[in-house]
């Protein structure tokens, strides 16, 4: 079965015949030659820990030193450090549909380099763009992805609630909301209704965590660049689960640029933020919840300034590591009445839409159940 990787180090990534060849830099290398600064190699995947290799001080550059991977192996590369590679490496994942999905020093996605279309179907990229221009047809669609993921963010709250935790009335206005979804008429309406839901949400989130040291206190959601630790977790897992879904959708014959809730531009996948909203509060939201109440986290994950808050290494692997294994995760689907995975329910996601832009069947966002 296909995997992600993820690397944590900086590297030089390249064809090496028909495999994949992964060298790591030193950290502290400047000024040293290209061969000396090849030293130590980091390179991970959160699969098993067989996969993680750490090489200690040597000068030596051999085999040894080199991490290969065969590229039957790779669904796609995650980069959360610089890395350097060439066009004989593109062309190579090319071949074999491997997108390299690249993130910025914030943790933030910064882009992806998307190979040629794995599945083509100039018949839907038609569809989907003409359920875009028709706007009856484009709120329809952008009303199930809002009133799916609020639904999943009062399932988080419920869950709390269960516990004794005081989010009554916070239940209640988000509630209030949902009721007004169905009655938008407009995209700025909804968007409204989303914003209003969120920041309802997000004052929650004070109750939820309850994690006594200072260094996780949430008092409001910032970006660009997140301000405190929560921040910087919730950044750095929507940008991850953005582009996981991305590759998702790179596998079926949907179009990545044409979304129905967020604007399409020149710039960025309209559509994997749309799926991603109904996504977050099921999986980014609850690992956070869990990785911060259950004090998984120390000083250490973090690197805190006057102005921006950041995940180190350590805390980006921790946080990798758990999701990797919450997609993983099966559960009995109550429709398909078999074991999914996480990973698997997000394409199926993606064919419940696909088959509402073939009209064979109205497409409902998912909805959590437990």
């Amino acid at each position: 079965m296909k995997r992600p990787y993820y690397i944590f180090s900086s590297g030089r990534i390249r064809r090496k015949f028909n495999t994949i060849l992964f060298e790591r830099y030193e950290d502290n290398a400047e000024g040293l030659s290209e061969e000396t600064k090849l030293l130590k190699m980091e390179f991970h995947t959160a699969v098993c820990e067989e996969e993680i290799i750490e090489l200690k001080n040597t000068e030596d550059i051999s085999e040894k030193d080199k991490k290969f991977v065969p590229v039957e192996d790779i669904e796609a590369f995650y980069a959360f450090s610089p890395l350097d590679f060439n066009s004989a490496f593109l062309n190579f994942v090319t071949q074999y549909h491997i997108p390299v999905h690249v993130f910025n020093y914030y943790g933030g996605y910064a882009g992806t380099y998307l190979p040629r279309a794995a599945v083509h179907s100039g018949l839907v990229t038609v569809r989907q763009a003409g359920f875009y221009l028709r706007p009856a047809e484009r709120m329809k669609i952008a009303r199930a992805f809002i009133n799916a993921a609020s639904f999943n963010i009062l399932k988080n709250l419920q869950y709390y609630l269960n516990r004794g935790r005081p989010l009554d009335e916070c239940a209640r206005r988000i509630g209030k909301l949902r009721e007004s979804i169905g009655a938008c008429e407009t995209l700025p309406q909804l968007m409204g209704i989303e914003g209003n839901i969120r920041d309802e949400y997000y004052i929650a989130w004070k109750t939820i965590l309850t994690n006594p040291d200072p260094l996780f206190r949430f008092e409001k959601r910032s970006k660009q660049p997140p301000l405190d630790p929560v921040n910087a977790l919730i950044s750095y897992g929507n940008g991850f689960l953005y582009s996981f879904i991305l590759t998702e959708i790179y596998r079926t014959a949907l179009n990545p640029a044409i979304g129905y809730l967020h604007e399409p531009s020149d710039r960025r996948f309209s559509l994997s933020l749309d799926v991603a909203e109904i996504f977050k509060p099921v999986l980014i939201d609850r690992i956070i919840f869990k990785l911060v109440n259950k004090n998984m986290l120390e000083p250490h994950h973090f690197s805190v300034g006057e102005e921006q808050c950041l995940l180190t290494e350590p805390g980006k692997k921790m946080f990798i590591r758990e999701i990797d294994e919450k997609l993983k995760k099966t559960f009995l689907h109550r429709d398909m009445k078999q074991e999914v995975s996480f990973r698997r329910l997000i394409r199926l996601e993606l064919y419940k839409l696909l088959r509402h832009i073939n009209r064979e069947q109205d497409y409902e966002g998912f909805m959590i159940w437990w």
